[in-house]
């Protein structure tokens, strides 16, 4: 049965529509990021501390809004930022939290109002925009803005992302796909902001890999649109020109009713290897989709993970935001450097060690160009249960170069 069966086809497109939306808001960058992926690597910027006095680390939340989800959102960043202080043992951590609402103009505020009370380093904000409006303004400041967001066009300069990003992900997931011989890559995306963000991402990751990339199909995120580009990748797939179709699509809407279309049409792992660059057991519901079975998606270290999950229900009786190890990370990775005595521990050759962090999710490791590497595991859907196929590197020597 169609997963959207009891859906009439204007409420399907309405889902999609607004499920576009929201996804798109999320990387939205400003017109002039202040550093960019293209660097080679960035200047040397942040402040030298004194290790054996309180560091003073400013958060930004997106509280305040109204919104039931940035409120939750907000909330979990709080306190798992507020766990990690706390976990922060031979460092002291002076954590000043502020909610910024989710505009540009108060985040930026915000951010002022932290540097103006001391602040040596900012958590956040989420979004990209914001993040690129309190990079340049905290540049002047000489401080460092570690960002919740996972958009990579705002990182560079004194701007660093903590999200996992799409190149993150589709590198782990090409270079997997190429130890298991698939190596001529079938790319679909949608045609919104992300989608394209997330295409350009596969597409550097092929080139990087060695990979062929065999095509690529952009698609409007519409019930037209998806269905419109299905025969063209059945095409592609029949014709034994690809070995794998690695899609942007989103775990909302689309993303089931795409691949619903193409197993219907015979295109389906693993005779034709599924991949996605976003998770595909999320919500919980998807499990139980025949059509992404055997798919292979990137997720974090699950042990860890769930060790952190359950200490923060335990702690504040709710479960955390997926992405509150975001904060965790961030406050983590400063309280080990000022731990082990480190003058630099917020410039940008402190934050930036090789030997990474570890964090919540797995290791991960700030890059100068203001990215950030992440250890990822590859995982699918067999049997209605998440599987992982190749876990997750436990330290730095896993994320290479």
């Amino acid at each position: 049965m169609s997963a959207f069966a009891t859906t009439r086809p204007a409420g399907l497109r309405h889902v999609l529509l607004k499920a576009a939306t929201v996804v798109s808001a999320l990387f939205l960058a400003a017109c002039e990021p202040t550093g960019g992926t293209t660097q080679a690597s960035g200047p040397e910027t942040g402040p030298l501390i004194d290790p054996s006095e309180p560091v003073r680390v400013a958060l930004l939340a997106p509280g305040g809004t109204g919104s039931d989800d940035l409120e939750w959102l907000a909330r979990s960043l709080k306190n798992a930022a507020r766990m990690a202080a706390a976990d922060a043992q031979g460092a002291t951590i002076d954590l000043r939290v502020y909610d910024s609402g989710a505009s540009t103009e108060s985040a930026v505020a915000q951010a002022n109002a932290a540097a103006d009370a001391g602040a040596q380093i900012v958590l956040g904000p989420l979004f990209a925009d914001g993040a690129n409006a309190v990079g340049n303004a905290m540049k002047a400041r000489n401080i460092n803005v570690l960002t919740f967001s996972n958009n990579t066009q705002v990182a560079g300069g004194n701007v660093f992302i903590l999200g996992n990003s799409f190149e993150n992900v589709a590198d782990r997931l090409v270079g997997y796909g190429m130890t298991q011989n698939k190596r001529n890559v079938l790319v679909v995306a949608e045609n919104d902001v992300a989608g394209q963000l997330g295409g350009r991402a596969i597409e550097a990751a092929i080139a990087r890999n060695g990979a062929r990339m065999a095509g690529r199909v952009d698609h409007p995120v519409s019930i037209t649109g998806v269905d419109g580009v299905v025969p063209r990748i059945t095409q592609a797939a029949t014709s034994g020109s690809i070995d794998a179709v690695f899609m942007t699509a989103n775990n909302q809407a689309v993303l089931p009713y795409l691949t619903e279309q193409l197993a219907a049409a015979g295109v389906r792992s693993p005779g034709t290897q599924m991949i996605g660059l976003t998770r595909w057991d999320q919500p919980s519901s998807r499990l139980g989709m025949p059509q992404l079975a055997e798919g292979w998606f990137a997720i974090p270290d699950q042990t860890l993970q769930r060790q952190f999950e359950a200490r923060y229900a335990g702690a504040y009786g709710e479960a955390p935001h997926q992405l509150a190890s975001l904060a965790y990370d961030g406050v983590a990775a400063i309280s080990s450097l000022v731990r082990n005595g480190q003058r630099n521990a917020l410039t940008t050759t402190g934050l930036t060690q090789r030997a990474g962090f570890n964090g919540v999710g797995g290791v991960f490791r700030l890059q100068r160009d203001g990215t950030v590497q992440r250890g990822l595991a590859v995982a699918t859907i067999r049997g209605g249960q998440l599987v992982v196929l190749d876990p997750a590197p436990r330290n730095s020597r896993g994320l290479g170069s």
